[in-house]
């Protein structure tokens, strides 16, 4: 099972929001994956164990992983696309 951690400034409202439509939208496609949602500080702990970061806020900080923009799965606007990108990831 992949892990995706969603971060945002205090990993509560927008993290939460973005990690449970994700989550919905994984387990509609029957892609196996757990997705944590943390604050920004906890970042660099978490992302370790990550296999995917999703993104609130723009960084240019490079974690190693696949980084994605969760601002689609807060507005709808572009999200099929980036959810393709995100299983496309996920299952490779």
């Amino acid at each position: 099972m992949k892990t995706i951690i969603v971060a945002c400034g205090s990993g509560v409202a927008t993290s939460q929001t973005v990690a449970s439509k994700v989550e919905k939208l994984c387990k509609e496609r029957k892609i196996p994956a757990k997705v944590v949602a943390v604050d920004i500080k906890s970042l660099e702990q978490n992302v370790r164990i990550a296999d995917v970061y999703i993104s609130i806020a723009p960084s240019n900080k490079d974690y190693g992983i696949p980084t994605i923009n969760g601002i689609p799965f807060l507005t709808g606007v572009g999200m099929k696309e980036t959810m393709d990108k995100l299983e496309n990831i996920l299952t490779k």
